[in-house]
């Protein structure tokens, strides 16, 4: 597995670099100068710099990346933050000022291969009462099934919680209301150790539902939710509420894919066109779900043609399943098995 790499010129500011990746339990690679980084530029899942080697960065042309973070030992000049601006850092660090933010960046690493990135749906009704947060839940449920650690997080502040979907209202763990998160960066076993859920071999499902009374989460914690959950290498599900909302577009604009759920009727479809233009509008990759069929039998690809989605699957009428529901035994079967993966393998590059 690759390890984070740092070059620090520095001698002090190296020390201090490696004693904060020591207590995150993290080894580094130290290289020498930018052009030994080159070859590490690419696959390493941190990239430590200091000013020095940040400009020497663009001096090359080494192209942007995600997790790159530039430390000093004091605060840093303008034409520091201006480097970091243009290599696409996350953050300028000042240490020791900065340990605490910087030992999580490390731990992060730990976590999370480099070649194992996080990928993210969102799932969203086509009309109310569509199902989406059934079909969240059983995306979530098998992925778990499938090997994969999954998070499953809960964006729609009046749906009643996704815990009571899973049958996981009685497990111990925190609630969106009891999070009290703004924003900032939060490590991925922090949230699997305060949220409830369930594993399977060596995966797991972690599950940050909503509470039946409480506050709506801020869109920044929102955000800061799934950033953690895709560093950490997880599928990423996302039940989104169809009224937009600033926290509902915060993870809609992560999503790597949308799924849209259309009930087989004609005024499901006309609102799940208005759906379809509003996730369009924001550039994120979008699939259509039918469900069931009506006395009027109105075909799936007809219903995906009128919302203007590609078919990703049909699901077909389940009479276990409110009753399983409402009992506390959810189970992911039939053709809300096949849908769940078909979301997987659409989600999958």
């Amino acid at each position: 597995m690759a390890r984070p790499v740092a070059c620090v010129q520095e001698d002090s500011l190296l020390d201090e670099v490696l004693r904060v990746a020591a207590a995150a339990g993290s080894a580094v690679e130290r290289v020498v100068d930018v052009p030994d980084l080159r070859a590490r530029w690419q696959d390493a899942p941190l990239v430590i710099l200091d000013a020095q080697a940040a400009a020497e960065c663009l001096t090359i042309a080494l192209p942007r990346r995600e997790s790159v973070v530039l430390v000093c030992a004091c605060a840093p000049p303008p034409t520091t933050w201006s480097d970091a601006v243009a290599l696409g850092a996350d953050r300028v660090v000042t240490l020791p000022d900065g340990e605490s933010w910087l030992v999580e960046a490390f731990a992060d690493t730990t976590e999370s291969p480099a070649d194992k990135a996080g990928r993210v749906v969102a799932v969203i009704g086509g009309r109310g009462g569509a199902g989406a947060s059934v079909l969240a839940a059983a995306v979530g449920v098998t992925a778990l099934d499938l090997g994969h650690d999954a998070l499953l997080v809960d964006c729609d502040p009046l749906g009643g919680g996704l815990d009571l979907v899973l049958g996981a209202e009685q497990i111990p763990g925190m609630r969106w209301p009891d999070l009290r998160l703004k924003s900032g960066r939060i490590p991925v076993s922090s949230l699997r150790s305060a949220l409830p859920g369930r594993t399977k071999g060596d995966a797991r499902l972690t599950l940050l539902s909503g509470a039946r009374s409480g506050e709506a989460p801020s869109p920044e914690a929102v955000a800061a939710v799934i950033d953690a959950g895709r560093r950490g290498g997880e599928t990423v599900v996302c039940d989104l509420p169809r009224a937009p909302g600033d926290a509902a577009h915060a993870a809609l604009d992560r999503a790597d894919l949308a799924v849209v759920i259309v009930p087989a009727e004609v005024r499901a479809c006309a609102a799940a066109r208005n759906v379809a233009t509003r996730i369009a509008a924001r550039g994120i990759r979008a699939a259509v779900i039918v469900r069931g069929s009506t006395p009027t039998r109105l075909p799936s690809p007809a219903i995906a043609e009128a919302v203007g989605l590609p078919l990703l699957a049909t699901l077909r009428a389940d009479r276990a399943l409110a009753h399983s529901l409402d009992h506390g035994a959810f189970q992911v079967r039939g053709s809300l098995a096949r849908a769940a993966r078909a979301v997987l393998a659409e989600l999958r590059p």
